[in-house]
């Protein structure tokens, strides 16, 4: 090695990508190299959904960072080039791009390999070791490009899962002119963002867009001339099999981190299936970093380990890993928030912290608001529902989750709160902006916490 640091970031996601920019920030004599499989440099996959329905005109405005930029900064970065070794004894990744081996040693290694689509045993789902054609999943532009160019208006497709993914894909899908179907294996959608009472709402109002079978799995597919023509679901509760003819089935149903690479060198491995990082992504090896979907980290308020699958977080873990890989100095939070949002189908969703399945109910108090984002005596306004849990015995603001007009920012919101350890009774008193035509004198977040506080004193007699 030579007397300039040398970092390795394996991974050109949102994670790899930002560590690499923020290494380069702090040590800027430091040698930056880049492994990336896929042929694209740093992009958003969380806009794939909107490149395939054309709201992204093109592929290739989703890359965020080109290959050019990392050159500029004095980023090697190597795209189709997969690692194939790691020698942690020698400070070593071994990579191989077509024919060509390439070897670079290391000071620091941040690891950023990310996740890949979780397929259920589907049968006749594979041929010839390939997923049958037209069945598909959705995790990189190339996944993105082969669903745009099989989409036909008046055809019909079918999206596996229910959750945000699978919500997002089956409203680009419905904007394109198909007639969509959801599978879910759960009883309701945003299993994992909402409580039922929350997302029976959502399901409510998104059954008029498409068709839904809530609480089936899809047992096989059947095709016809190498293409996909049918599935076959079954209802989980009856064993009611039923078959659905369809053109596309798109599969959205979770992710498993990859860990291979990490694996190997004895980076230890979370219950979650995800690789264990400190505060500083650092892993259980000494100089070797991890950052994105591919780890685990401990959630804020349950404090139980969490798998990271949320960009936001995936990006702030790169910058922790980026700074620490490079010699500096910069934590993680204590723990995170999964702060998440999304809309389909006209719907705004967001969310923040556990649901009610990941807490105590004997102590955990709800308070929930329905209401509108403009006075009442006002044209216009949009429905908005708020609902926020609190520790049943300190008024501790644990979660909150919200449906309609600008959700998200109320839940950022909630966010704050959160992270400050507030108590509800202190949220409730917020002072909020005010004017007619843009927000009523008490914001739903303000009434929410109120009902919840309300319920916390009777919580609280009956428990005395």
């Amino acid at each position: 090695m030579g007397d300039n640091r040398e970092i390795v970031v394996i991974g050109c996601g949102a994670a790899g990508g930002t560590a690499a920019q923020f290494a380069r920030k702090t040590d800027r004599k430091a040698s930056i190299t880049i492994f990336e499989k896929t042929m694209y440099p740093q992009y958003s996959k969380c806009g794939l959904p909107y490149a395939i329905s054309g709201e992204i005109p093109k592929f290739e405005e989703l890359i965020e960072f080109p290959r050019e930029w990392f050159e500029k900064q004095g980023i090697n970065i190597f795209l189709e080039t997969r690692v194939e070794r790691i020698d942690v004894k020698k400070h070593l990744v071994v990579g191989r791009q077509g024919g060509t081996v390439i070897e670079k040693t290391y000071d620091s290694l941040v690891i950023a390999t990310g996740a890949r689509p979780y397929i259920p045993p589907i049968q006749n789902v594979y041929q010839n070791g390939r997923l049958l054609y037209g069945v598909h999943v959705l995790r990189t532009i190339e996944d993105a490009r082969q669903i745009f160019f099989e989409i036909k208006n008046d055809e019909k497709a079918t999206i596996v899962g229910a959750g945000m993914i699978g919500l997002e894909v089956a409203d680009c899908l419905y904007k394109k002119g198909m007639k969509v179907t959801i599978v879910e294996a759960l009883p309701t959608v945003l299993a994992n963002s909402l409580d039922s009472d929350m997302s029976d709402m959502v399901l409510q109002m998104i059954g008029k867009y498409v068709t839904l079978f809530m609480n089936h799995i899809i047992t096989g597919v059947y095709g016809r001339n190498g293409k996909i023509n049918k599935v076959f679901i079954k209802n989980k509760e009856t064993g009611e099999e039923k078959e659905i003819d369809t053109d596309i089935l798109v599969i959205a149903a979770g992710i498993k981190p990859e860990i291979s690479l990490a694996k190997k060198i004895g980076c230890r491995i979370g219950e979650t299936g995800g690789i264990i990082v400190d505060k500083r992504c650092e892993t259980t090896i000494r100089d070797v970093y991890a950052a994105g979907d591919c780890t685990e980290y401990i959630d804020f308020v349950t404090k139980k380990p969490a798998q990271v699958g949320l960009g936001s977080i995936a990006v702030r873990q790169g910058i922790a890993a980026g700074i620490n890989a490079a010699g500096g100095n910069y934590e993680m939070p204590d723990g995170i928030l999964q702060t998440r949002t999304s809309r389909f189908f006209e719907i705004e969703i967001a969310a923040v912290g556990p649901t009610e399945k990941s807490l105590q109910k004997n102590l955990m108090v709800s308070g929930k608001f329905k209401g509108s984002s403009l006075p009442k005596y006002l044209p216009g306004g949009e429905p908005i529902i708020i609902k926020t849990l609190i520790h049943g015995e300190t008024g501790r603001i644990l979660s909150a989750q919200a449906v309609g007009s600008n959700a998200a920012q109320r839940i950022n919101t909630f966010a704050c709160a959160i992270y400050n350890e507030m108590k509800v009774e202190k949220l409730r008193k917020l002072e909020t902006a005010y004017a007619p035509t843009i927000a009523p004198t008490l914001d739903a977040i303000t009434l929410a916490c109120d009902a919840a506080y309300i319920k916390l004193k009777h919580h609280k007699k009956s428990s005395s």
